[in-house]
């Protein structure tokens, strides 16, 4: 615990064995615990099932896990503010040829920030979660850094690249040396019903189809547009931008004579480009919107592994700052379906050493400034 946080800690309750056990263990140390549900689930045709975790059973979940554990527990409307925040930015991107993602703007804008100002009203000086990560009280300068969970299958350090350190300072992670066995043991061993409950949806908050949500929440309906080869060939008729990202493969309902993927995509122009695999590895791509939420700077040239999805392994990589909360990254060996809109997340060794947003721009490497300072770029 941060030497900060005081004794009172806000956890985060979706109704999960992970959220469940890191309130258990928080109240067996002696802290002051209370649990926090969000309501976020948006109004949709289907209703949300099990594996939801803002689902109203997830809710009753947590509301009996609190009682076990004798801990206040309350249940704290955000729809609102989840829907601008999260659902817009998720529904909108696939009509901008983005793939987004949205764990990471609800740990940026709703766990680690509104949660945070419900829980200072309450009196906490922390929020605890879930999450399978660490906090290191003793980076150099006096930085707190974050670190990957000890269990590497389970590490969710990636979706929290965007915490700053005043956010890192009031945060806990239970969870960062455990392993998923010993967390479902310890459920079990509290006679907790959650126990056996299955992983949520990686996209919690969609009951079912994510194209078929984006498309009503946003009230839009995409152009058929024409699929190129690379080579700017006429392949076929697309049914709508919306319903592809960089690296698909199912669906493409057209043939090159080889297993073809989604390669590129022009919003401009209404077109899908797709190829064979090795048209997507590419060694250079730019990044935008960067946190460096470990480290003060990073210089030109610095090495770190980058990882652009939560479960690859990572790359080397060189970083050269571009100016204006940006970077160039330049892999060792090719990355493959780097897609616009994705998160690129640093690593040294097991230290965050921060992220951005894999940018459309594949504009050349310029000759980069000295450093680039941390925390969020004003107004994000």
């Amino acid at each position: 615990m941060s030497a900060g946080a005081g004794r009172r800690v806000a956890v985060a309750m979706s109704g999960g064995v992970d959220s469940s056990v890191a309130a258990a263990l928080l109240v067996e140390r002696g802290f002051d615990v209370f649990g926090i549900t969000l309501d976020i689930w948006p109004d949709q045709s289907e209703g949300p099932g099990s594996r939801n975790c803002c689902s109203p059973e997830s809710r009753d979940d947590a509301r009996q896990v609190a009682e076990i554990l004798g801990i206040p527990h309350e249940v704290v409307d955000l729809k609102d503010l989840f829907a601008r925040s999260v659902i817009e930015n998720f529904a909108g991107s696939y009509f901008e040829g983005l793939t987004p993602n949205p764990c990471i703007d609800c740990n940026r804008y709703i766990k680690f920030d509104a949660l945070e100002d419900i829980a200072r009203e309450a009196g906490a000086g922390a929020v605890a979660t879930g999450h399978y990560a660490r906090i290191d009280e003793s980076g150099p300068d006096g930085r707190r850094r974050l670190l990957r969970g000890r269990d590497k299958t389970k590490d969710q350090s990636y979706v929290l690249y965007v915490l700053t350190q005043a956010q890192l300072d009031k945060a806990m992670f239970p969870l960062g040396d455990l392993s998923k066995q010993a967390v479902r043991a310890k459920a079990a061993e509290l006679g907790l019903r959650v126990a056996d409950k299955p992983e949520s949806m990686d996209i919690c908050f969609v009951a079912g189809n994510y194209r078929s949500f984006a498309r009503s929440w946003a009230g839009r309906t995409g152009r058929n547009g024409p699929i190129l080869d690379i080579g700017g060939d006429l392949l076929g008729t697309h049914s709508g931008i919306e319903n592809y990202t960089v690296g698909q493969r199912r669906g493409l309902g057209i043939a090159i004579g080889e297993p073809a993927y989604v390669s590129h995509i022009d919003v401009e122009q209404n077109s899908i480009t797709v190829g064979p695999r090795d048209a997507l590895s590419r060694n250079e791509f730019q990044v935008e919107d960067v946190n460096l939420v470990s480290v003060e700077r990073v210089t030109t040239g610095t090495k770190a592994g980058v990882k652009v999805r939560s479960r690859m392994p990572e790359i080397p990589a060189r970083l050269f700052p571009n100016g204006d909360a940006g970077l160039t990254v330049v892999t060792d060996e090719p990355a493959w379906a780097v897609a616009p809109g994705q998160a690129a997340v640093f690593y040294d060794g097991d230290v965050v050493v921060g992220g951005g947003r894999v940018s459309r721009s594949a504009q050349p490497l310029e000759e980069p400034v000295a450093a680039l300072t941390g925390s969020h770029p004003p107004g994000a």
